[in-house]
């Protein structure tokens, strides 16, 4: 596989941006297996945003001859106080997850934060050190990759998240970082700090955060609303009605897909139009929307700006839409379905 096929698979969405572009060739050029992570809180069960697109990206490095990791922040989940800060509830859904992401990308490595700072002699050095390149000011702003805005009622070892989560790159070796768009902020940091600190800056590459299947929230016109929509509205574990969970059978599937919003003719905020873009067309080269012949017949698509068109003109009645998203959804959670089976997690 040449330079621009493994750029392209990088690069395909569900990508939103790579930081930088020229500084992923080079390194594709230069390193025969660069070494990525993905870091993950540990915080209830997995959904098509949680696992089925970030596996799809990790898939996607992999077949580029990246060496991935997902690395299971046993430590943050913690400071964030998921999961109820109970570690015995951390460690048996840790497992939970390494099995689901070794299901589901098969290759991927896993590691977790307990075993990463055992072993790394000086991570609480360079934490220490990395922390005084950090103002009070900045940590705060930082603050948001915890899914949080309230600050008032903080604790202490919160503060210490956005260093950690830094310092970890730094521990693991990494050549490329992964998250969604809501991690944006803390690679933003790390690649102005590390060069201070004599670290090589990874190169950052952040996915599309896929949302719920409710009306998308509508905030206010205030500087970063747009972004602060999209972590709002994604596809949430404390939301399971409008999201699709990884152990959802198609009985599941097709109720909570029936019941999304997705207004007649309307591209822009629509859940379901998000699912066909970045879910099914991401896996399948075609989508067929089956339908009676006095409603224009069956058809099939083979592309996402296709079916867009249709809706927008009215020519996909929404309906028949959610029919067909929901059967290839589907088809891509029933193999994990199946691997669940009776094993489900209990979280309570």
């Amino acid at each position: 596989m040449d330079i621009e096929e493994r750029i392209a698979l990088v690069t395909r969405e569900p990508t939103e941006e790579v930081i930088t572009e020229g500084e992923l060739k080079a390194l594709l050029e230069t390193k025969s297996r660069p070494r990525h992570y993905i870091g993950l809180e540990i915080s209830g069960i997995l959904h098509l945003g949680s696992l089925i697109l970030t596996g799809f990206k990790i898939n996607d490095f992999i077949k580029a001859g990246i060496d991935c990791t997902v690395f299971l922040a046993d430590w943050h989940t913690y400071i964030n106080d998921k999961l109820g800060g109970d570690w015995d509830k951390i460690r048996k859904v840790s497992e939970y997850y390494a099995d689901s992401f070794q299901f589901f990308c098969p290759g991927v490595n896993i590691v977790t934060g307990s075993e990463l700072y055992a072993k790394t002699q000086d991570y609480w050095e360079n934490f220490v050190r990395f922390s005084k390149h950090m103002t009070l000011a900045r940590t705060m702003r930082s603050l948001t990759i915890m899914g949080r805005k309230e600050t008032e009622n903080m604790d202490l070892g919160q503060l210490l998240y956005p260093p950690m989560q830094s310092v970890d790159i730094r521990a693991l070796d990494l050549d490329i970082v992964h998250s969604g768009m809501d991690q944006r902020k803390i690679h933003m940091l790390v690649r102005e700090v590390f060069p201070k600190m004599g670290w090589k800056p990874p190169v950052c590459v952040h996915h599309h955060l896929l949302p719920g299947l409710a009306e998308p929230v509508k905030l206010g016109l205030e500087e970063n609303a747009a972004e602060d929509a999209k972590v709002s509205s994604k596809m949430s574990k404390s939301k399971p009605a409008s999201g699709i969970l990884i152990h959802d059978d198609e009985k599941a599937i097709r109720e909570k897909i029936a019941k999304a919003f997705c207004p007649v003719g309307v591209a822009e905020g629509n859940p379901v139009l998000e699912l066909v873009r970045y879910v099914v067309f991401h896996e399948f080269c075609e989508l067929t929307i089956e339908r009676p012949a006095k409603y224009g017949g069956t058809i099939t698509y083979g592309s996402y700006k296709e079916v867009e068109n249709d809706f927008i003109a009215k020519e996909i009645h929404p309906m028949d839409l959610k029919n067909a998203t929901a059967t290839y959804i589907n088809k891509i959670i029933e193999p994990l379905h199946r691997h669940f089976k009776g094993k489900e997690p209990v979280l309570n």
